[in-house]
């Protein structure tokens, strides 16, 4: 969509987006007593309740759009997609650092540009620049792995998973919003809903958690008690519905490689979050050469893509 065309309150819903998912990463961190998977599903869970009576709204009043056989098999997708975003993300949060967890979870555009050339989109040399930034990099900041044990490689790999799954995810949302123009929560309860099963199904089989333990931590639904609650409420109302469905709602209005680079910032303000928070944040040497690399080559991503964008704006005018 050019320029012309993006209501004025697009941006806004980005940057609010933008800070309310960084959050989120301090948030789940300090959960440490919950298993990773439960975690993520607890989320899932919240969102889910959160969305129904928004999902159900536009159900009922969105007269002009019919959901084709195609769109449920694409929600099912992404609800996978999502659902290994957040497993693996949240599990990463137990096994390295924060910023690095945010590091390699936000390193999206480099994989975005990596399949281009199979979505049939052209690569330029500024691409192939930024992304081989972004990936220097990330080796970078491996500098730092074992140093006083915070950072791991399998947890920095971990993140970077969560990355890779969120490109799916980011890139069906995108064709179900703007191509076949499906109303956002419409789009978002039914793959949060997925997302939240499948963790669910992947805690019941992968950490010592039941439907009735009598410790919430390790029960299913355990969120409900008093000692949980509030926190996923958080999770819920704030990276949930104001970030991740501010997320899908601008995605009718900006390229995926936009969003994912506004995203990027994460690791900054999710640091300072976390710093804020916990008033612990451990940085070293090489994360704090590395880490900049990384967004310097993303930045360079999204400078060029705009530049096609804007291109071929003026080609269709």
């Amino acid at each position: 969509m050019s320029n012309e065309n993006r209501p004025f309150f697009a941006w806004p819903i980005l940057l609010i987006a933008l800070f309310a998912v960084s959050s989120a990463g301090a948030i789940l961190q300090s959960m440490e007593e919950i298993p990773p998977f439960l975690r993520a599903s607890w989320r899932m869970q919240g969102t889910s309740i959160i969305l129904f009576p928004l999902f159900l709204f536009q159900i009922l009043n969105s007269n002009e759009y019919k959901l084709s056989l195609q769109d449920v098999k694409l929600i099912f997708a992404s609800s996978i997609f999502l659902a290994l975003h957040f497993g693996s993300w949240v599990w990463s949060l137990d096994n390295t650092s924060l910023v690095h967890s945010l590091l390699f979870v936000t390193s999206h555009p480099i994989i975005i540009v990596l399949i281009m050339p199979i979505l049939g989109s052209s690569v330029t040399k500024s691409h192939i620049f930024g992304a081989f930034l972004g990936v220097f990099g990330a080796i970078i900041t491996f500098g730092d792995i074992d140093k006083g044990g915070e950072v791991s490689f399998i947890g920095d790999f971990a993140a970077f998973i969560g990355a890779v799954t969120v490109v799916g995810y980011m890139f069906i949302g995108r064709h179900l919003r703007s191509n076949c123009k499906m109303p956002v929560f419409i789009y978002a309860f039914p793959v949060t809903l997925g997302a939240g099963i499948w963790l669910a199904f992947s805690a019941l089989i992968f950490e010592p958690i039941s439907l009735s333990d009598s410790i919430p931590e390790y029960k299913l639904f355990g969120w409900i008690d008093s000692a949980w609650l509030l926190w996923v409420v958080y999770l819920s109302v704030g990276p949930g519905l104001a970030g991740h469905t501010g997320i899908n709602t601008v995605l009718k209005w900006f390229p995926p490689i936009v969003v994912s680079v506004i995203l990027l910032f994460e690791p900054v303000i999710g640091g300072l979050i976390g710093w804020i928070f916990t008033t612990e944040l451990t940085l070293g040497f090489w994360t704090l050469l590395g880490g900049p690399i990384m967004l310097i080559g993303a930045i360079i991503i999204t400078i060029e893509e705009n530049k096609k964008q804007i291109s071929h704006d003026e080609s269709i005018k």
